[in-house]
């Protein structure tokens, strides 16, 4: 069982498999966009392909319009981030602390 994304059950209808299908209710549907999340995560981790990217910044679209949460206002806490702690830019990696 996974979230799938809407148009999925009529493409597999058009290639002759039946899929079985329920709509999610809101806490079974904010755990399944976090599987989601994970699942795509690990998926660019095996293999680096930048489509996966979107796929990661659909379910983060997705994430936001669940939790009322404008992509704006990620953006805007990205840069507030950014400006108060850098950005990945340098490629510093922290090798210990004592």
């Amino acid at each position: 069982m996974k979230l799938v994304r809407d148009k999925i059950p009529e493409i597999m209808k058009e290639k002759g498999k039946h899929p079985t299908i329920h709509v999610a209710e809101d806490g079974e549907y904010w755990q399944m966009l976090k599987e989601k999340l994970k699942e795509e995560a690990e998926e660019f981790w095996g293999n680096e392909n930048v489509e996966e990217l979107a796929d990661i910044l659909e379910v983060i679209h997705a994430i936001c319009e669940f939790n009322g949460t404008e992509m704006q206002k990620i953006e805007e806490m990205r840069k507030k981030k950014t400006q108060k702690r850098g950005s990945f830019k340098k490629r510093i990696i922290l090798d210990e602390t004592k």
